[in-house]
């Protein structure tokens, strides 16, 4: 079932342009209405036949990636395999190019590349709709990597709408030094939300997307776009990394038309209404010292895809 050759899988990153986030819910989990974004920043994920299952990671700050059993990519390929009865003999290497822990679901994007790269590798032939199945048990945000485009996730994310879009968009993303652990800025969000209203499903209003920022991605206004920008995660990530504030107002000063915390942070997303003023303002956030580097993409993209 093996062929001799490998599978390389390219696999996007992702912006939240909207990330409205419900109360917690019994089950620790919150409600989400959001705008998932795919972007031209990569992790490439190549699948060789192996006597067993082994991770690599290469790349920016791959020493932060686990390369054991507790990353999604090898998870993926143990349920994949599991799926279909066989054994996850398998290589897996990946090669980093989304930030790490930066709320760009870089980890997600790997578990993905990852179903997609075995299920080619293996011949398991599985259809699109096996793969969001398994992607959706690996975690909310894997389903958006197979998928790219633009999409409105809701439940806990992992209910995808594709949403239509006008145009292309221009992106600047300062990268942080150091991560933000995902669960700890739900945790400071649901804190903070305890000081005022509470925290509860009961509390907060359910999450819905927004219909001027729908209105912008159809018809490609990047104005309205970065106007419409929301994120109920960056309080509680500004919370927990002050300094983000700094990188926020260095962009925004610098002429960006948008700007938001990315997920669940540190990276910073910014909006620029062409390629110039996106080359523009990632210079000037370089030279701002307020992040550790500053890159520029566009999007949509398509997600995971066999290069």
């Amino acid at each position: 079932m093996q062929p001799s050759s490998s599978i390389t899988v390219r696999v996007p990153a992702k912006v939240n342009v909207q990330l409205a986030v419900g109360g917690r819910r019994a089950d620790g989990f919150h409600g989400v209405s959001s705008v998932f974004f795919a972007v031209g920043l990569y992790d490439l994920v190549t699948v060789t036949p192996a006597d067993r299952l082994r991770i690599t990671v290469a790349g920016a700050d791959a020493e932060q990636v686990p390369a054991d059993a507790t990353n999604l990519a090898a998870k993926a390929a143990l349920l994949l395999a599991a799926r279909h009865g066989i054994e996850p003999k398998a290589h897996l290497h990946i090669d980093k190019g989304i930030p790490v822990a930066g709320g760009m679901a870089g980890g997600s994007a790997d578990g993905a590349a990852a179903l997609v790269g075995c299920d080619a590798l293996w011949g398991t032939g599985a259809d699109r709709a096996v793969l969001l199945e398994l992607a959706a048990e690996l975690g909310s945000d894997v389903p958006f990597s197979l998928l790219g485009g633009v999409a409105l996730g809701e439940g806990r994310g992992e209910r995808l709408t594709p949403v239509p879009t006008g145009g292309g968009f221009h992106w600047v993303f300062a990268v942080a030094d150091g991560g933000l652990s995902t669960p700890a800025v739900y945790g400071e969000c649901d804190r903070l939300r305890d000081l005022t209203t509470g925290s509860s499903d009961a509390d907060v209003p359910v999450p819905a997307a927004d219909p001027a920022l729908l209105e912008a991605l159809r018809t490609g206004d990047a104005g309205a776009l970065g106007a419409t920008l929301r994120n109920d995660l960056q309080a509680a990530a500004l919370s927990l990394r002050p300094s983000l504030a700094d990188t926020l107002r260095a962009g925004t000063e610098a002429g960006a038309i948008g700007a938001l915390v990315s997920g669940s942070g540190p990276t910073c997303a910014f909006v620029a209404k062409d390629a110039a003023a996106a080359d523009a303002l990632a210079a000037a956030l370089t030279a701002s010292g307020t992040c550790r580097s500053a890159r520029v993409a566009e999007g949509p993209v398509p997600g995971a895809v066999v290069v």
